[in-house]
Parts: structure tokens; C-alpha cells; sequence
């Protein structure tokens, strides 16, 4: 499954890491955009095969940020 930014801002933290199993709305990732932090959370439980981005990245809104199956 696809994990998408909700809104445009910077990847502030990374939480998880490639090849973790994570549980459903466990914090992936937290994006900062005009001074607030937003977590970004797995739409499900499984494992995050693949993380798009890294710490310091301006991210789009609907840009792909990681996959988790």
C-alpha cells in the first residue's frame, strides 16, 4: 500500500525504517510544514518495504513517500 503526503511541507523525521513492521497509524514519518509538525501514519499494519524520501526533502502534496505491505 502507498503512503502519500496529505499536504506539501518539509520531511522533518524519519520514524521508521525499511524492513520494520509496523502497526496500523504508527508514525512513518513526521512533516513540518509552517511551523507544524504533522505525522504521517501506516495506513495498515505490515512491513514498509520501501521509504521514497529522506530527512530534509520538500515533499509535494500526493507525492509518494513510502510503501508498506
Amino acid at each position: 500500500m502507498q503512503v502519500t503526503a496529505e499536504l506539501t511541507g518539509n520531511l522533518w523525521k524519519l520514524v521508521a525504517r525499511e524492513g520494520q513492521h509496523v502497526q496500523a497509524e504508527e508514525t512513518l514519518m513526521i512533516l513540518e510544514s509552517m511551523k507544524m509538525e504533522i505525522p504521517v501514519a501506516a495506513p495498515k499494519a505490515g512491513r514498509v518495504t520501501r521509504i521514497h524520501v529522506k530527512e530534509g526533502d520538500t515533499v509535494q502534496e500526493g507525492q509518494l513517500l513510502a510503501e508498506v505491505d
